[in-house]
């Protein structure tokens, strides 16, 4: 699908923003064909705000406790989504659980990338989860944002062998790796129109 403009993306983070930074490294290797229109975190200090001043991107602070409610933050953010026409929203290590009014305004219209191969380990800590457990094999998983903690339809996911000799540590990094990779993948098949959602299945039209 040729678009008539690269899609415009808006990216919510809380914290140091690395898969942020993939998001913006992609696209400045022409590797995305994407713009990214705004950064919105709910941390003044967060570093994701930095990344986006660097690469001169628009960044908002949207500071929740200014909100009588969680619903009236998310409407606020929904506003600063809107007022940057952004199309796509993709979470990147953005710590609140969405509201359902929020998650039902942009249905099919929210990514978000876990440390883990979901439906294993969702939530919290899901590389210590997966440590603790003993698997063999753990990695990452973008998938689309439904009403549920990482239950949404997924997108795509790359595995990571759990070595004899991993810490916690060894495991998360390995992790991050791939995600770095697999994110602007997900949102560039996006980007490209070869997504269809059907049921909980996501299925990908493959390039020609």
């Amino acid at each position: 699908m040729v678009r008539p403009e690269p899609l415009r993306i808006g990216v919510l983070a809380s914290g140091r923003g690395s898969n942020l930074q993939a998001i913006i490294d992609a696209i400045e290797a022409g590797k995305l064909d994407c713009r990214l229109a705004v950064v919105v975190s709910d941390r003044a200090d967060a570093q994701a705000l930095e990344r986006a001043l660097k690469h001169g991107l628009k960044g908002v602070f949207a500071d929740p406790k200014a909100y009588p409610s969680r619903e009236a933050f998310d409407q606020a953010v929904l506003a600063v989504l809107a007022e940057h026409r952004v199309e796509l929203v993709c979470l990147a290590g953005y710590m609140r659980i969405l509201t359902t009014a929020f998650v039902r305004a942009l249905s099919g219209r929210i990514m978000n990338i876990h440390p883990a191969l979901l439906p294993s380990f969702p939530g919290l800590h899901a590389q210590r989860q997966a440590f603790q457990y003993g698997a063999k094999v753990s990695g990452a998983t973008v998938h689309f944002v439904d009403e549920g903690v990482d239950t949404g339809p997924i997108i795509c996911q790359a595995a990571v062998p759990v070595r004899e000799d991993d810490t916690e540590e060894t495991l998360a990094a390995r992790i991050l790796e791939q995600e770095h990779q697999l994110y602007p993948r997900a949102i560039r098949l996006y980007a490209e129109g070869r997504i269809s959602i059907i049921g909980r299945r996501v299925l990908v039209r493959e390039d020609p």
